[in-house]
């Protein structure tokens, strides 16, 4: 059995673009095509590939599908290159995963840089670094900045280095609640900033200080550069990266807490995504500990 290179090619459209609706407005053919496309896909392969809800959700099956389609594009753009043929080749999307605070502070600028020499569409999908390495399973992306050492699954793992976080606060947020010191009694009570419900950084640093996080109030705040901001405007304490402190920020003692960053990818020959690790981690040498 083959799997025909153009049906995969149209499932990958669909888990990219979110409904048939818009893969047909990518693929300049119509939805019903699509939906032709990727039935007959699915008839030879015995097996359901997307789940047709809003957006659409890939199955186990349609996730290899996906995974083999980007793998075709990928091999496909290095081998233009390697014969020289770089100007047939058409713009490919790399799909990348990495978490917030990696983005907001060293991770764009490589690929700025990687932009300028090559003809890439990248495609950020933003999460936790405990969850990157997820998008990697399910063919989602091609690389994931991660804190998971283990490899995933058909996948080569690279150390980049650490992002350190330390306690911060507002000084007048820090004078109205730590006005005695950064006691357990004080720590109970003054509000904190949470990412979202699966940042535990701010719970890692309480529970060294001896205070279950439970019970203790907090903001949610689930963007970077935001989160930083609300920490810098008093809406809370929070562990902010080393690289993205502002400077008026007081610090509040307690460790600093390392995560420690991996680059993981397909473990495939591929000259492009070797460039794009290689950047990668030459950014992540000068700026990460």
């Amino acid at each position: 059995m083959r799997i025909d290179p153009e049906l995969a090619a149209t499932v990958a459209a669909v888990a990219d673009e979110g409904t048939l609706d818009a893969a047909s407005r990518r693929l300049l053919i119509t939805p019903s095509a699509v939906s032709q496309r990727l039935k007959a896909l699915e008839q030879q392969l015995g097996r359901v590939l997307v789940v047709r809800t809003k957006p659409v959700r890939l199955t186990e099956a349609g996730e290899a599908v996906v995974r083999l389609a980007r793998q075709i594009a990928l091999l496909e753009h290095d081998a233009l290159g390697g014969l020289g043929l770089d100007g047939d080749a058409p713009r490919i999307s790399i799909p990348l995963a990495v978490n917030a605070d990696s983005m907001a502070t060293w991770f764009l600028p490589p690929l700025a840089r990687l932009s300028a020499r090559h003809d890439i569409d990248f495609d950020l999908h933003r999460d936790d670094q405990n969850f990157t390495a997820r998008l990697l399973e399910s063919g989602t992306v091609m690389a994931a900045v991660t804190s998971e050492e283990t490899p995933v699954a058909g996948c080569a793992v690279t150390p980049l280095g650490v992002l350190e976080y330390r306690a911060m606060a507002e000084p007048a947020f820090a004078r109205r609640w730590f006005a005695g010191g950064v006691t357990t009694e004080a720590l109970t009570v003054a509000p904190f900033v949470d990412f979202d419900r699966r940042d535990s950084l701010q719970h890692d640093w309480l529970h060294a200080m001896g205070v279950p996080h439970q019970g203790v109030p907090r903001h949610y705040v689930p963007a970077s550069h935001d989160y930083a901001l609300a920490v810098e405007l008093g809406l809370g304490w929070g562990m902010v990266p080393t690289l993205q402190q502002a400077p008026d920020l007081v610090p509040l003692g307690g460790p600093t807490l390392r995560v420690r960053l991996h680059w993981q990818q397909w473990n495939l020959r591929s000259a492009l995504l070797d460039t794009i690790a290689a950047e990668v981690a030459a950014e992540a040498r000068r700026v990460l500990a």
